[in-house]
């Protein structure tokens, strides 16, 4: 496995609680990284040698802010493109934003900004654009992330096309909280149709999610290894997805293969691949407690 990108999750804290949430962010979360931490583990991503972008998420990476701001210009002088991944909330004016944006430039590649119905009372929100308006004048490339809600009104987002969803724009992934709060307002599926993982590519994923414990996340609560048992380089050296009981399954029949394979309880119909997924999961964790975890990404602290 040469992985390209590696995704800090600085931490499981949050400022908000959003329903669509894959790691059940809010502010009664815990698992926090330290500088420490993050040197150790920029020092295994340079180590690799296939690592070219570091990405800081959350939760809310701004929430540690004098953390984030050395992590970034960390990695920045360790010659890594680095990004940010943020709900913005700090940016409640144009001034307020460039305070919080501009001791960051010259060392972040891209800033993306959370912002929908889940973050605020507009789809775009101001603290999107506030923050959108300062980052372009210090030329950091600028995203959002927008995911629609089942439950909305779609002609909120765009011009007359009910139910589309706009350019740019994704739809609710039904994983982490977003399993638990949204499904009973989604469509359903028969079970049996989950055939395959249709966003995550488990054998060469180019890119993983690293948390404050030390767990490398191939997909957000399915874990590949520890860095701090083993190193970065050894666990893609050794990453064998064939072998591992949870893609080794996923691979061969997707979230259905899950079912059937483990001969787990179910229902008839589920909101997407996610949901049989991510509901698979929870009832296998006490069956594979070191592979699918930690109890954050499962709202087990909360």
């Amino acid at each position: 496995m040469n992985l390209t990108s590696l995704h800090f999750l600085l931490t499981y804290q949050c400022n908000f609680e959003c329903d669509h949430c894959f790691v059940w962010g809010s502010p009664r979360q815990s698992g926090v990284m330290t500088l420490a931490d993050i040197r150790n583990a920029l020092h295994q991503a340079k180590s690799a040698g296939t690592i070219e972008s570091v990405y800081f998420e959350g939760g809310e990476p701004f929430l540690y802010y004098a953390t984030l701001l050395k992590a970034v210009q960390l990695a920045h002088q360790m010659g890594f493109e680095v990004g940010i991944v943020t709900n913005g909330y700090w940016a409640t004016s144009l001034e307020d934003a460039q305070a919080v944006i501009e001791p960051f430039s010259g060392y972040l590649n891209g800033l993306s900004v959370s912002t929908d119905f889940f973050h605020y009372n507009e789809f775009i929100s101001d603290q999107a654009r506030f923050s959108e308006e300062v980052a372009k004048i210090l030329n950091i490339p600028t995203s959002t992330i927008s995911i629609v809600s089942p439950i909305e009104n779609h002609e909120q987002c765009i011009d007359g096309s009910r139910g589309t969803l706009p350019p740019g724009d994704s739809d609710v992934m039904y994983r982490g909280r977003a399993a638990v709060n949204l499904t009973a307002k989604a469509g359903r599926q028969p079970w049996t149709s989950f055939t395959e993982c249709p966003y995550e590519d488990l054998i060469e994923p180019g890119r993983v999610h690293l948390d404050a414990l030390g767990n490398l996340h191939i997909c957000q609560g399915l874990v590949i290894g520890n860095i701090k048992k083993k190193s970065l380089k050894e666990i893609c050296a050794e990453y064998d997805p064939w072998a591992h009981p949870i893609v080794k399954v996923l691979l061969a029949g997707g979230p259905a293969a899950l079912v059937k394979q483990y001969i787990l309880p179910h229902g008839e119909g589920y909101a997407d691949a996610c949901h049989l997924c991510y509901t698979s999961r929870v009832l296998l964790r006490d069956r594979f407690p070191d592979i699918l975890g930690p109890d954050q990404m499962y709202g087990v602290d909360l």
